[in-house]
């Protein structure tokens, strides 16, 4: 069975030294770099430190106020091909506001950089901001955990995203850079490093698929493409051409009026310009009469008055004046007067 080759834990590639190219290169390389207006006094600041870190590889580094330019050169004493490149990526980063002290890490052998461009992912300005603060996170707390994750440093300014740190954490940032400005949030995929960071720790895992350990986010609220009011529905297909429309002599031809002479035809069509005048003089009055036509009135609906007249019963109140009469001032009525009575007597048979 054949084993997929891996790089042993700690192994780190040779230096390039002298002795892999004695004889130096054959041409001289350069390369130049604008950097804003605002990052002069910073660049002026720092160049001395710029120039003695290039000089270790034998590559001069010149700046240019006037133009607004970095300039890297090689030398004669230049033996790492690759120094000029490394120092052009130097040069890069710090016209990108990335400081000295991190961009200077660009000359190692194990640290690599990428400028991702994201001005022109997405067309509105404000939409643009919101995705770009999205990338950022409360504080720069987004941003921190993405570092942690990644092993990189994230620089973001402007219309770009500097990334500094090694090959396999770069990739992963530009993955969340750009889906970021695609609206897919930057938690989601922090979400998924986390977990490939636990998985790599497993020296069993490491030859195996993680999909089924990954998760699957799918999308929720997606809006609905708007329905255009009016649907243009396509015609059936047919070979043959549409029927070619009438021309005014047809026209004529089949109303008869091609055979009139011109004197009965300037008669018709006064008649019916006289006709279409009588219709709108016609409408136009209508219109004016119906200001003074009356509006309809409600037919008026008549209350029914409430009956006052009620029978009286005399005779009911003759007899409540005659137990008024009966009972006496604060006296207690017949009823309650028997009851205490059988009650007394009810205690005397006791006794």
């Amino acid at each position: 069975e054949s084993e997929l080759l891996t790089v042993p834990d700690g192994w780190k590639e040779p230096a390039f030294t002298r002795e892999d190219n004695p004889k130096g290169l054959l041409e001289e390389s350069s390369f130049a770099t604008l950097f804003p207006k605002y990052r002069e006094a910073y660049l002026k600041e720092c160049w001395p430190l710029v120039q003695k870190a290039l000089s270790e590889h034998y590559v001069n580094a010149t700046l240019d106020l006037i133009e607004g330019s970095m300039t890297v050169t090689t030398t004669k004493k230049t033996f790492d091909p690759y120094a000029i490149i490394r120092a052009r990526d130097l040069i890069k980063l710090l016209a990108r506001s990335v400081p000295f002290e991190q961009a200077v890490r660009i000359l190692q052998d194990d640290v690599a950089c990428d400028i991702i461009k994201i001005g022109s992912l997405v067309r509105k300005r404000d939409t643009f901001i919101k995705r770009r603060g999205r990338l950022l996170g409360p504080k720069g707390s987004t941003l921190k955990a993405l570092e942690l994750l990644t092993n990189c440093y994230i620089m973001v300014q402007g219309n770009t995203v500097s990334a500094l740190g090694p090959f396999s954490g770069l990739k992963e940032v530009r993955k969340v850079v750009l889906d970021t400005m695609k609206n897919i949030h930057p938690i989601y995929n922090i979400k998924t490093l986390m977990i490939k960071r636990e998985l790599s720790k497993d020296p069993e895992l490491r030859s195996q698929s993680w999909e089924r350990f990954l998760p699957k986010f799918k999308r929720k609220n997606l809006k609905k493409r708007k329905e255009p009011k009016k649907k243009n529905t396509k015609k059936e297909y047919t070979p043959f051409p549409p029927p070619q429309p009438e021309s005014q002599v047809d026209k004529e031809l089949a109303s008869g009026e091609y055979f009139l002479k011109e004197r009965q035809k300037k008669r018709k069509r006064v008649e019916e310009i006289k006709a279409k005048q009588a219709d709108a003089i016609k409408k136009r009055q209508e219109e004016r009469n119906k200001a003074f036509i009356p509006p309809k009135e409600k037919p008026i609906v008549k209350t029914k008055k409430a009956s006052t007249e009620k029978k009286i019963d005399i005779e009911a109140i003759k007899e409540k004046v005659k137990n008024a009469k009966k009972k006496k001032l604060g006296a207690l009525p017949v009823e309650e007067v028997k009851l205490k009575m059988a009650a007394d007597e009810k205690k005397k048979k006791k006794k």
